[in-house]
């Protein structure tokens, strides 16, 4: 069977409409049964239908092709399931608590859902599509395909593992414990760290008949230009919805209510926030280096006196019979401390 022509030659509407539709379908369900449960079942199947949609449409097919989409199944079904098993263990998302019961606020979240899912879907997308697979292809196995499948093993890996490590630890632990054994011992997100690695795996394996001169033409930019997906990934974890909702505000969070402070503090000091790195070293290197080589941008950082607001207001006057403490903010008869814990000027 021959490579089928819909809609246009990159397969770029029929993936838009059928995420738009799937997507519409689930939100259905969760608007009107505030039912959770549909809704990352929803983001990660969408990932695998577009890659089985694609791979079928586009007829026979080459070892490059079925590894890349088989990648975006296994990853997508993966994640799929373990998001599953954990909201059903918890019974809800606490992320759709503001959301849940207004319609334009959770509408907005699926519609951005819809993006990513189509975004990041791209390189597999167009490497499926007619105009791609009207080049002729060479061989699987170039230094570049097994650079990817060795980055996938790595990303899959480490994504699968931190993510039932972090699991299992907040199962066994109260909110007060700070996670940082296994993967946590070496970064503070270790799975963001592995879905990032994924993804630009799957581009350097879908781009590599473009890179190596066998296809040509404006087919050729449409594969480069898929990095879009990686990157758009990327972002979307290091300053939309991933780190920057975790980062600032967890800290701010253990500071002002003294939940173990002293100890986040020293793993925040001592652990890079994306890149796995020995804590021992990490934690000598100088400011300059965790803000440009391991990612660990300002915008992440709390510091009690600039991004607390209760010692911002215990400054002002506003609040009585509080002390800042080693251990967060506690009353005049807990701490004597007049310290603000032992905040890093590295993390300042």
């Amino acid at each position: 069977m021959g490579t089928v022509h819909v809609l246009d030659d990159y397969y770029l509407a029929i993936t838009a409409i059928i995420t738009v539709a799937y997507q519409l379908f689930f939100f259905g369900i969760a608007w009107n049964y505030k039912f959770d449960k549909v809704t990352d079942v929803a983001g990660g199947t969408n990932f695998a239908l577009l890659a089985i949609i694609t791979l079928a449409l586009s007829g026979q097919s080459d070892p490059r092709q079925i590894i890349v989409s088989l990648f975006m199944i296994f990853w997508a079904a993966r994640l799929s399931a373990f998001l599953l098993y954990r909201v059903i263990k918890t019974g809800k998302d606490d992320r759709f608590d503001d959301k849940r019961d207004k319609f334009f606020s959770f509408l907005g979240f699926w519609i951005f859902q819809m993006l990513w899912v189509w975004i990041v879907s791209l390189p597999v997308t167009v490497l499926n599509s007619p105009n791609v697979r009207k080049y002729p292809q060479h061989a699987f196995g170039t230094g570049r395909d097994v650079a990817g499948i060795i980055l996938f093993l790595i990303g899959f890996i480490t994504e699968s593992v931190a993510d039932v490590q972090r699991y299992l630890f907040r199962k066994s632990h109260d909110k007060a414990a700070v996670c940082d054994t296994g993967f946590f011992y070496y970064s503070r997100h270790p799975n963001y760290f592995g879905e990032i690695i994924i993804q630009f795996s799957l581009y350097m394996i879908a781009v590599s008949a473009a890179a190596d001169g066998y296809v040509e033409g404006q087919a050729k930019k449409a594969l480069y230009a898929t990095i879009l997906g990686p990157i758009f990934l990327t972002t979307l974890l290091m300053f939309v919805s991933g780190m920057n909702l975790s980062e600032r505000p967890g800290a701010k969070k253990r500071f002002e209510r003294g939940v173990n402070w002293v100890a986040y503090e020293r793993y925040l000091n001592r652990t890079s926030i994306l890149i796995p790195f020995p804590p021992s070293t990490y934690e000598r290197f100088p400011t300059w280096i965790k803000r440009t080589l391991f990612l660990e941008f300002p915008l992440y950082v709390f510091d009690p006196t600039v991004h607390s607001d209760a010692v911002k207001a215990l400054h002002s006057g506003e609040i009585g019979g509080l002390r800042p403490s080693s251990e967060g903010l506690v009353s005049g008869q807990q701490s004597q401390n007049t310290g603000y814990g032992t905040t890093n000027t590295n993390r300042a």
